[in-house]
């Protein structure tokens, strides 16, 4: 993983300083609220429902064994022993005092971790798939480009203040497990054309959820990896100057896309490009070569993976328990003998995401133990150990097991990915943790939930979708109806390569009804589908009249 040099370590301290300062004029009223607006936000500090909310980057979702204990530690000292993964792959406080926040910036800095750009009108933290760099079905490893766009993105004077946040995602595998065609730039790593054997980029612009949901628009096919940078120049200088600013409901380059046309909007492009183009942006072999050698192939061993194979069955067949894990939530690795570990933060009784103190030293521990010191946040509020030998994962199991970490549901139904809605957000218009609870409780068979296959059910408390409800299989939006809460359900959504978005079912429903709902739904599709067919395959062929006919049936 990238380590700071003593320039990026300077520019950090520097920063958390300059906050401190502000911080102490803002309590001293030297200050106003508006005037500390902008300079909070840029520090990752919001005022929530409750209180302030401090959200940390974990660019690219990429963490260290070290930085994972200084978040159990500041979740353990500054909070009240709890903190919240988000879907860019982020860490979020929901209890700091204020006054506070300049201690706990000064403990991310001494391992080099901070909020910067984690809020407010600017380029957020660079997200890309969970999995980077130890799939199987990665042309890629895109973290190097991440890094390279975060440094090229941090601090820039240009970009600070956009007319509305700005989100960047790179995919390197055949699955998009970064959603890029949901972003305002979604960068997808692909063959270049030729002989040359040098991957190129895919470019999409304009992509995005909240109150207008948009799938992105491909307006480059193979940008050579050395214009990267300029490239992006050009696109953010064309929102930067033709965005609205005018209504925040209208600002994202969605909507900009949407007016201009994708093909005019992409001729603004070339156009500003052709500007940019070979000058000082244009990265050279030294800078991608350098910024590759944050991310080398560990030196795997050379094990036998047959042997480690069977020596897993063996363990599986004497403890069942340990079998449905190994089949639920582990991934296949590039390396034999190595196996990718998902460890789930949705256990029925818990708020979807939430990861206590204890947990993260012991997964801090385990990572130290049996996946060379890493750790990997994820887009559905999970964690990954990626660099697991297949010989360690009964002993990885049990330990985890010691620290309820062992729900077995990745991907399935109960694996809800669910904002903290009204219970702590100031925006949100209807509470998302007790339904997502409900539901899990609900469908605690999990016989028949491993029946169902792989299902996304995302839950969003309002219109700004955190939790992306319009691209799960099964969506489900909390609205205001007179000061009562209601839930809207919707279908068909997902996030891969062949992204859509979901179709609403009908009416909103009172929250007690929303569980028999969702059940409703799911026995429609065992009716419908056919043999091994998926949620999503049984919608797509059927569409969403059976599903609508039976809930709304049953409901009169």
């Amino acid at each position: 993983m990238y380590v700071y040099d003593a320039i990026d370590q300077q520019m950090l301290n520097e920063r958390v300083q300059q906050y401190r300062g502000q911080t102490e004029r803002f309590l001293q009223g030297e200050l106003s609220e508006a005037e500390f607006l902008p300079l909070r936000l840029q520090n990752g500090l919001y005022v929530q429902r409750l209180a302030p909310m401090l959200r940390v980057s974990i660019p690219y979702g990429l963490l260290s064994s070290e930085q994972l204990r200084m978040l159990a530690h500041i979740s353990r000292h500054y909070d009240k022993g709890f903190a919240h993964i988000s879907t860019r792959q982020n860490i979020q406080y929901n209890w700091p005092q204020l006054e506070q926040v300049p201690d706990i910036l000064a403990d991310l800095a001494t391992v080099q971790m901070h909020a910067i750009q984690t809020s407010g009108n600017c380029i957020r933290n660079v997200t890309t798939d969970q999995y980077a760099g130890v799939a199987r079905d990665e042309l890629e490893d895109p973290r190097p480009w991440c890094e390279i766009v975060r440094q090229w993105a941090t601090f820039h004077p240009e970009f600070a203040y956009l007319p509305r946040k700005f989100k960047i995602a790179i995919c390197g595998s055949q699955s998009d497990r970064a959603a890029t065609y949901l972003h305002d730039i979604g960068l997808e790593l692909v063959p270049g054309p030729g002989d040359s054997g040098e991957t190129a980029f895919r470019v999409l612009v304009g992509g995005g959820l909240g109150r207008t949901p948009v799938i992105g628009t491909v307006i480059h096919e193979h940008l050579p990896q050395r214009h990267l940078l300029s490239y992006l120049e050009a696109i953010l200088r064309i929102y930067n100057q033709y965005g609205r600013r005018d209504n925040k409901y209208k600002a994202r380059i969605k909507i900009l896309v949407r007016a201009m046309g994708a093909e005019q909007f992409r001729n603004r492009v070339e156009q500003e490009w052709s500007l940019l183009k070979d000058g000082p942006s244009t990265l050279t072999a030294a800078a991608i070569d350098r910024a590759k050698a944050s991310f080398i192939t560990p030196d795997y061993e050379q094990l036998d993976p047959l042997a480690a194979d069977t020596a897993l069955q063996q363990q599986a067949r004497a403890e069942p328990a340990f079998a449905n894990w190994l089949q639920r939530n582990l991934q296949p690795h590039r390396a034999p003998g190595y196996a990718i570990v998902n460890i789930s933060l949705k256990a029925t009784g818990f708020a979807p995401g939430d990861i206590s103190d204890a947990q993260m030293e012991a997964i801090a521990d385990m990572a130290d133990s049996w996946s060379m010191g890493e750790i990997r946040t994820t887009h559905q509020q999970n964690m990954v150990l990626g660099d697991v030998r297949k010989s360690d994962l009964y002993a990885l199991w049990q330990q985890a097991g010691h620290h309820g970490l062992t729900t077995a549901n990745i991907g399935y139904l109960t694996d809800i990915t669910c904002c903290p809605g009204g219970d702590y957000c100031a925006l949100a218009n209807a509470k998302s943790i007790p339904v997502a609870e409900a539901i899990q409780r609900r469908f605690d068979d999990l016989d028949y939930v491993y029946d169902l296959g792989k299902i996304d059910l995302n839950i969003s408390g309002c219109m700004n979708a955190c939790s992306h409800h319009h691209v799960g299989h099964i969506g489900i939006l909390g609205v205001d109806k007179k000061g009562r809460e209601f839930y809207q359900i919707s279908l068909g959504g997902n996030a891969d390569k062949d992204a859509a978005l979901g179709k609403i079912l009908g009416p909103a429903f009172e929250p007690d009804r929303v569980p028999d709902v969702i059940a409703r739904i799911l026995e429609t599709y065992v009716k419908l589908r056919e043999t091994d067919e998926l949620f999503l395959t049984t919608y797509r062929r059927v569409g969403i009249e059976p599903f609508k006919e039976c809930v709304y049936a049953s409901a009169d």
